[in-house]
């Protein structure tokens, strides 16, 4: 199968990469300066076992069809991305987002038609470095995805086959929806708590009232999901409390780019929550109050 990876940041670059490696037919659809960046260095990838270096074909704009597409941008470039598209979904392409949050699966299926859209979320401790090389910062590399509706979808074998076995951990889920809203409780909670306090995990839990903070945020994102009708089961739950509770200096993507001065995904993370909650009637004070700050920041660094 053809796979179009869009992006090949630490996220596309690493899954992109590991697919390129274990022989698919992989391109990388990336900016300018990107480009430039993989033609001169190649795409390296740096793990805790050791670097792999690669040479990617990469284009700008698709101008044929693909069978999977690999979305793996910020949500405030996805508008841009689904202008270049068009030519690359045809009559079977599966498009498979790897973005926070739910906005995005809105977006794809009013450009593209739902038939297209697939759910997908991916799991690594991962970043580029000075150089614009991949880095893994730990063991953690999972991607999970699958169709959205309930009907059987004969693709399903097929991209499984082209996803898994290459080097990371990969599966098809029959759940993804409710696999994508654990993921944005378990993000939400981490990118709200860290960006608001700005510190870490560990940091806030050995500050003065950091343990109870936590813990109410993350019942109030709990509460969300939960009138949502997307209530996270025990195993997220679990994973929640060990991250909240953690001495580690366990931050979030959203922290890193707000400390790195970089745009931050505060609406598609944070604040389509607090959005969730008006229209369910949860009371959510932490969580707007991190909303709030993030945007204080947002509006400084565009002016």
């Amino acid at each position: 199968m053809r796979i179009l990876v869009v992006g090949a940041g630490a996220t596309g670059g690493y899954f992109g990469g590991r697919l390129a490696q274990a022989g698919r037919d992989v391109t990388f659809q990336v900016r300018d300066g990107r480009a430039a960046r993989l033609a001169e260095r190649g795409l390296r990838i740096r793990t805790p076992t050791g670097e792999t270096r690669l040479t990617p074909h990469t284009i700008k704009h698709p101008i044929e069809a693909y069978d999977v597409v690999l979305v793996a941008v910020k949500s405030h470039a996805l508008d841009a991305v689904i202008r270049t598209l068009p030519r690359a979904v045809g009559d079977r392409t599966v498009i498979i987002p790897l973005l926070n949050g739910m906005r995005h699966l809105t977006a794809l299926a009013g450009a593209f038609g739902p038939e297209h859209v697939w759910g997908g979320l991916c799991m690594i401790h991962g970043t580029l470095d000075e150089h614009g090389d991949v880095v893994q910062l730990s063991d953690l590399h999972r991607l999970v995805f699958g169709p959205l509706g309930d009907a059987p979808d004969e693709r399903l074998d097929t991209v499984t086959a082209a996803l898994t076995g290459a080097g990371f951990d990969s599966r098809a889920s029959r759940h993804i929806l409710a696999e994508m809203w654990e993921k944005w409780v378990l993000l939400s909670t981490l990118g709200a708590a860290t960006t608001l306090m700005r510190g870490s995990i560990g940091a806030i839990n050995a500050a003065p009232g950091g343990p109870e903070f936590l813990r109410a945020l993350a019942a109030e994102v709990i509460a969300v999901a939960t009138a949502a009708g997307h209530p996270p089961r025990a195993q997220a739950l679990s994973l929640l409390d060990a991250t909240i509770s953690s001495s580690e200096p366990t931050t979030s993507s959203m922290y890193r780019d707000l400390i790195a001065g970089l745009p931050v995904e505060a609406d598609a993370i944070v604040g389509d929550l607090v959005g969730e909650a008006g229209r369910h009637g949860v009371p959510v004070p932490l969580l707007a109050a991190a909303h709030t700050g993030l945007a204080v920041y947002s509006a400084a660094r565009a002016g």
